[in-house]
């Protein structure tokens, strides 16, 4: 997936055909349709449906359009920033959730590390408001979280994807015979929480009333994805985790997914201090993860 396939999307989806999008980006409209087909083809969905009267997105197009831009706006920032102020170099401060760090993260630093080898980046694993608060006051340069759109004093944010989630238990529990879930039953379940802190989780409580005492389920926090994964397992109890997290053990059945789904939407982003937009570093950063992240969620492991 190529940045400029992005922007023969977008452009077609803003004039509202191949051949003005051509026009606008002064090329033919052949090579507007080679762009299109070919970023279809690594989507693996078509985009658009060819209608007698013009074209219209399909739904994968629609989910697919605010990533697209993002992507285009923060290549286009890292490329002005890096013409103005020189490569990126010095040290880069960045917070993360421990399920992003091991799971989406490593080959971004991994780009990082070979096309700025002049930024030194420290990773830090915490949970996402002591990440964000640490931004805020400069501790951190930035952080990447799971958490819901929202406006965020003092931050700029950009999605990077959406971040399933799924309810797990190990192959002998008993509600992985059930074929509908209620929230009873999750209240009543032993809850193992793998991220302390992680606003997803703050959010379940929320959505089945858990924070009252009343309601309180048996937990065991564990604040580690892979000890929380093997609790599940062995049959300690349930726990609702990223699903890039247990990809591997739900495709060979050492985790089992349960028929409950979250009745909330959750984004894996970016975060940044206002007042540090200009910084090259961060810039770069923040476009590499959205064509890191973008590949991973287009190619799934």
């Amino acid at each position: 997936m190529e940045t400029r396939q992005l922007l023969a999307f977008t452009t077609v989806v803003q004039t509202g055909s191949f051949t003005k999008a051509a026009a606008t980006l002064n090329c033919s409209q052949p090579t507007i349709t080679t762009r299109i087909k070919a970023l279809e083809e690594t989507l693996g969905v078509p985009l658009f449906r060819r209608l007698p009267r013009g074209i219209q997105m399909t739904s994968a197009g629609v989910e697919l359009l605010p990533f697209a831009r993002n992507i285009i706006t923060l290549t286009d920032k890292a490329r002005k920033a890096i013409t103005m102020n020189g490569e990126p170099h010095g040290k880069l401060v960045i917070g993360s959730a421990q399920s992003l760090t091991d799971y989406r993260l490593l080959p971004l630093i991994e780009y990082m590390c070979w096309r700025y080898p002049s930024v030194q980046i420290s990773l830090h694993s915490r949970n996402t408001q002591a990440n964000l608060t640490s931004v805020r006051e400069g501790r951190l340069d930035c952080t990447f979280f799971i958490g819901s759109v929202e406006p965020r004093e003092g931050l700029e944010t950009t999605v990077l994807c959406p971040e399933p989630l799924v309810m797990v238990a190990g192959p002998t529990h008993a509600l992985t015979r059930r074929s509908v879930i209620t929230e009873d039953e999750l209240r009543g379940s032993t809850l193992i929480r793998a991220e302390n802190g992680a606003s997803y989780y703050e959010q379940f409580e929320q959505a089945l009333g858990l924070q009252e005492a009343e309601s309180k389920s048996p937990v065991l926090a564990l604040d580690s994805i892979d000890a929380a994964k093997r609790a599940v397992a062995s049959g300690l109890g349930i726990s609702l985790v990223p699903e890039v997290t247990v990809a591997a053990e739900l495709g060979d059945g050492r985790l089992r997914r349960l028929p409950w789904v979250p009745p909330f939407r959750v984004y894996t982003q970016f975060a940044w201090r206002q007042d540090n937009s200009t910084n090259p570093s961060v810039t770069a950063l923040v476009s590499a993860a959205a064509q890191v992240v973008s590949e991973q969620v287009a190619t799934p492991a």
